[in-house]
């Protein structure tokens, strides 16, 4: 099995994992007073995804000629992975997608149409898709194996969009990040980076259940900070996901109570009680 095992993308202490991957409750989150007090309109559902199997981890010598080495596609069994996570979407989780919203790297775009091409199943699909930059992977020199110089990533959007399937990108969408972070990012702040994005998208999208594709770094935090017990991640497979799930409760006119996530099922995610 391919897994990026803790800490995802080198090694160093657990300890930093345990002092960090606490059960986090938001401090925006509604009183808990006020939310026993309230019938919930609805539920949304996110799904948080990792990226498929990428050529360099495969393909070794690829790195030697490709002129953007620390934006490496997908290894053919890496789009396989990607479809078929996309049927087991479709046929196991007993809610919809509607949205799609993805990180600008390569294999998280070529995953993104595989699994949804895995949900379609071959038919045309109304689902929408985005790019989000807050989706990226951690830009350290931790994750990033090579890096460009001066860390100027060069993301050709348009390129990326244009590997959707026809009619599903949606140009309306304010990203919640512009721009890449600054790199290079702590890997504390890059964590608490997609912790913030994965509720912003959440709470821009209330009526909607969510895809999103990222890292494994990310996934890593979506289990870790939306987990009851406290846990340590140690390791996340490829096309891993999990699956969050929350109350939406709608109030006065104009007035939306958004109550924490909780994780109700995952799929190639190792952790152990802290």
């Amino acid at each position: 099995m391919s897994m990026l095992v803790l800490p995802f993308a080198t090694r160093f202490s657990k300890l930093l994992f345990n002092n960090y991957y606490n059960n986090k409750k938001s401090l925006l989150s509604p009183p808990m007073a006020a939310q026993s007090q309230s019938t919930p309109s609805h539920h949304q559902n996110v799904v948080v995804l990792r990226h498929g199997d990428r050529l360099d981890n495969i393909e070794k010598d690829w790195v030697k000629q490709a002129s953007k080495p620390w934006d490496p596609p997908l290894h053919e069994s890496g789009l396989t992975r990607a479809f078929n996570t996309g049927r087991t979407l479709r046929n196991g989780n007993g809610f919809p997608i509607h949205r799609v919203l993805v990180s600008p790297f390569l294999r998280c775009v070529q995953t993104a149409v595989g699994v949804i091409s895995g949900i379609s199943a071959g038919a045309e699909t109304d689902l929408k898709v985005s790019i989000e930059y807050g989706l990226c992977e951690m830009l350290n020199g931790i994750a990033i194996r090579s890096a460009p110089k001066d860390w100027e990533f060069v993301i050709d959007v348009a390129d990326l969009e244009a590997r959707f399937p026809s009619g599903t990108v949606d140009r309306s969408v304010e990203p919640v990040y512009k721009e890449l972070p600054k790199c290079p990012e702590e890997v504390d702040g890059a964590r608490e980076r997609y912790n913030q994005v994965f509720k912003a998208l959440a709470d821009k999208y209330p009526n909607e259940n969510l895809l999103l594709v990222t890292h494994g770094e990310g996934v890593g935090v979506a289990v870790s900070d939306f987990m009851k017990e406290n846990v340590t991640v140690y390791g996340v497979d490829y096309c891993a996901y999990v699956v969050l799930k929350r109350p939406v409760v709608y109030g006065e006119p104009n007035s939306t109570s958004f109550v924490d996530f909780e994780v109700q099922t995952h799929e190639g995610i190792m952790f152990m009680n802290s």
